[in-house]
């Protein structure tokens, strides 16, 4: 440590600490000359830059900056040598984690579901607009960049799912699966952890929902039309935009939205029912898509419809006015504004019921727009339910045998 600058130097990484990180440091009366450097690397996150468009190619985020709950931020610096670097591109990495638990119950009033599971932390697509994207800093990684680069499997979540559908105390209702990160994302096509889950829903006939942007759920009709009739299982695919360029630059990972209409077309044919998500409308960007999105999904074989508004919830907010910048920033000024008009001045409110969908004016007008399209498609607002009355644990190894 450089005393009379006051700067922290790590010359073998060449980072340095911002100010801020030398007043916390000073706040909380630490030597910082004579903490080790394994400490230093250790507690500090991953560098609070902008990542080069090369390294990070195929990516939403702009950045890796550090989650809200690091006490410490890292920025690069110039080393002083005037050496070439080539450039790393940013590979996907995945780790495993073994939960002890598997479901989430969530008492939101404003949601349909109550409970949920997640068989991957972190989402490969991309979407630089995901509502996910902060779950990420409780993890010590980057809302950005490690969101998408930096996964976490489990795969335990099938057996741990079994273990909780037996306990004695569960009581039966639908599963959300999809609602936190995306289940049918590139890395399931290798660890099919999905599919073993939706195959030990359907040996107990538990009902679940699924909602995702990957066509890799084409793989799993089998089982899906399976559950489909007995009614146990649902589908919602969601469509934010209509235009290949847009998807390529706001959602890089997923499949482009021709790829998606053929996938609600054959879950239909499969028999599953499908809702089409017009989820986030982008207001400035693709709110003027909506009645196009429904007229396809319809055409396609989707027999029910949801929209959502765009949401930006802590550090989701920098990564997506990053993204305008970068990408549209002519743009960017009506699609600020429109928001805070919608959420009292504000990026974004959590408030129950305002949250999905904000209020005054401009989102009175896109509901009023949506609904007019929708009853005109003959699409439905909500899809019946699906049946509870059927579960029922299968036999395993061990079990008494029953006499009649």
């Amino acid at each position: 440590m450089d005393l009379s600058s006051g700067q922290l130097l790590d010359s073998d990484i060449g980072t340095r600490a911002t100010d801020e990180t030398r007043r916390r440091a000073f706040e909380f009366n630490l030597s910082v000359a004579h903490v080790p450097y394994l400490f230093y690397a250790l507690c500090m996150t991953r560098p609070e830059r902008q990542i080069t468009p090369d390294a990070r190619k195929g990516r939403g985020a702009n950045s890796a900056d550090s989650g809200r709950y690091e006490r410490f931020r890292r920025v690069d610096d110039d080393d002083g040598w005037d050496i070439p670097e080539d450039t790393t591109v940013l590979r996907t990495e995945v780790s495993e984690e073994r939960p002890r638990s598997l479901i989430n119950y969530v008492t939101s009033p404003d949601l349909s579901f109550d409970r949920t599971i997640n068989p991957y932390r972190g989402c490969e697509h991309g979407c630089i607009y995901c509502f996910a994207r902060p779950s990420h800093a409780w993890l010590g990684m980057s809302p950005g960049l490690d969101f998408e680069t930096k996964l976490i499997a489990r795969p335990d979540a099938p057996k741990v799912l079994a273990r909780e559908l037996r306990a004695a105390r569960y009581r039966v209702a639908p599963i959300a699966i999809g609602t936190n990160t995306d289940p049918y994302q590139p890395v399931e096509r290798d660890r099919q952890l999905m599919r073993a889950c939706l195959d030990t829903l359907r040996a107990f006939r538990h009902p679940v929902v699924i909602a995702t942007k990957g066509s890799l759920i084409e793989r799993d009709l089998d089982i899906l039309s399976d559950m489909a009739a007995q009614n146990l299982v649902r589908v919602g695919i969601s469509i934010t935009t209509l235009d290949p360029v847009l998807n390529r630059r706001m959602e890089p990972r997923i499949p482009s939205p021709a790829r998606r209409l053929a996938t609600i077309r054959r879950l239909t044919e499969a028999g599953v029912p499908v809702r089409v998500m017009v989820s986030p409308i982008v207001p400035g960007l693709t709110d003027p898509e909506l009645e196009g999105i429904l007229t396809a999904a319809k055409d396609a074989g989707a027999v029910a419809a949801t929209w959502a508004m765009l949401r930006l919830p802590l550090e989701v907010a920098p990564l997506w006015e990053d993204w305008m910048d970068t990408h549209y920033p002519d743009r960017k000024h009506r699609v600020m504004s429109k928001l805070r008009e919608m959420h009292g001045d504000k990026t974004y409110d959590a408030q129950w019921f305002k949250r999905l969908r904000g209020r005054g004016p401009y989102a009175d007008l896109i509901a009023l727009r949506f609904t007019k399209a929708r009853r005109r498609l003959g699409l439905l607002q909500t899809m019946p339910d699906l049946d509870c009355s059927a579960f029922a644990p299968p036999p395993q190894d061990g079990d008494q045998l029953c006499l009649f």
